[in-house]
């Protein structure tokens, strides 16, 4: 008993670990989420990255490396980009940059594994950008894009609203309330449509390192060399984040344990290039997109991950950069809570949670039909019998007049309260 008691306890503390890791990452990039759904308007995404030729795409590659490292936060951004008309191509290559050639990804892994690890990875994410503009129409028809942006649109975490003054200047929404008020709700809605994959990520991260060195070291191929073990370590590696991953900074110290353990560079690779298709992001691309799209763009990253691996493993081995020394304990993996950046960082994270969320309290109230928190100015409201009803969008007005109608106003209510928030 005690020995399942420690065990549970190991995997909480690291879930926590790996949440502390990058929490200041996640509220970071929903916030820059919100803004791009309330500030930026349709036309200049539009213009900018709706095409799928090397400019659009050179675009969204640097807009990514600019952006948060976490997954969660670089599919919610890159979510709002696709409704607001961003090709396929603009937004995974923005998700592959995001997660793969940012600064504080490339600094933990040369602390952790070496500097030939971060080099591989901002080559590898390039590499992948690449090839995923090569064969993305052998995954995705154009027909099927336009089925899953209309999706994206309909499906939307029911908090979208108009953004404020579009015509106003940059100047005007940081000094006005009514648009950070825009920001705020867009980043509520973003958390309430996500919170349980991201809190069931973190878990099953923590929960998994615990199986131990053996557990990873017996799925993957060790001391047959040659092609059959890296193609064989390049799968392996994806199938392990699938299982494992949080987000990309957090993805590092499991990788670190593979790599000591004996998987093979591009087997390291291709599990850290994988933290866009583990399980719940999967299911937050179904939420967005519609099954079939998911699958499809699944699938496109799988391979692209698998090949770029083996690219950059035979450009690496032919320069000679593969690692050949001392490879890391488990006990150099996982920190621990210290006054340092990262406490600074992960403050203003709460700080900026804390003020989104108050926000949205003060000038907020809450749909009686999706339950989702509204902007009171910019709602759509309904006066009734000397009390004003506010909603999300007219579909919610509408199902809510039809229900009184049925029902009565107090029946309306009891039936949709506590309702989760559904797609519109």
């Amino acid at each position: 008993m005690t020995d399942v008691l420690d065990v549970i306890w190991q995997g909480l503390r690291d879930s926590f670990l790996m949440a502390w890791e990058v929490w200041w990452a996640l509220v970071i990039g929903f916030a820059i989420s919100g803004i791009v759904q309330a500030w930026v308007p349709r036309e200049r995404i539009e213009r900018a990255m709706s095409g799928s030729g090397p400019k659009p795409v050179a675009l969204a590659t640097g807009l990514g490396a600019a952006s948060s490292s976490c997954s969660y936060a670089a599919i919610a951004i890159a979510k709002s980009l696709f409704q607001k008309g961003a090709s396929t191509a603009t937004t995974l290559a923005f998700q592959f940059a995001s997660t793969n050639l940012v600064w504080e990804l490339g600094l933990v892994l040369w602390v952790l594994i070496g500097w030939q690890f971060t080099l591989a990875e901002y080559v590898g994410g390039i590499v992948m950008i690449a090839l995923m503009g090569v064969v993305l129409r052998a995954f995705v028809s154009p027909r099927l894009e336009a089925q899953a942006r209309e999706h994206a649109q309909r499906a939307d975490t029911g908090h979208r609203h108009q953004a404020v003054g579009e015509s106003r200047n940059w100047r005007h929404r940081l000094t006005s309330l009514s648009a950070w008020s825009d920001v705020a709700h867009n980043f509520r809605g973003d958390w309430q449509m996500l919170y349980k994959e991201i809190t069931v990520g973190f878990l099953l991260a923590g929960f998994i390192a615990q199986l131990g060195d053996d557990f990873f070291n017996g799925l993957f191929l060790k001391g047959t060399g040659g092609a059959l073990a890296a193609v064989e370590n390049v799968v392996v590696g994806p199938v392990i984040a699938v299982l494992s991953f949080v987000c990309s900074v957090g993805n590092v110290p499991l990788a670190a344990v593979l790599w000591s353990g004996g998987i093979s560079f591009a087997g390291v690779l291709a599990f850290l290039f994988a933290d866009l298709i583990v399980l719940p992001i999967i299911a937050i691309y179904r939420k967005y997109y519609g099954t079939g799209y998911a699958l499809r763009i699944v699938g496109l990253m799988f391979v692209t991950m698998v090949i770029a691996a083996l690219i950059v493993d035979g450009l690496f081995s032919a320069a000679g950069l593969v690692p050949t020394g001392p490879r890391p304990s488990r006990g150099d993996i996982f920190g621990s809570i210290a006054v340092n950046y990262k406490l600074a960082l992960n403050l203003l994270g709460a700080v900026i949670f804390a003020a989104f969320f108050w926000l949205t309290a003060r000038r907020g109230a809450t749909d009686p039909v999706c339950g989702m928190k509204v902007d009171k100015a910019k709602a759509v409201r309904m006066d009734f019998a000397g009390e004003t009803f506010y909603f999300c969008s007219s579909r919610c007005l509408h199902a809510y007049e039809v229900d009184r109608a049925e029902m009565g106003a107090d029946g309306a209510q009891r039936r949709h309260a506590g309702v989760h928030v559904h797609d519109h």
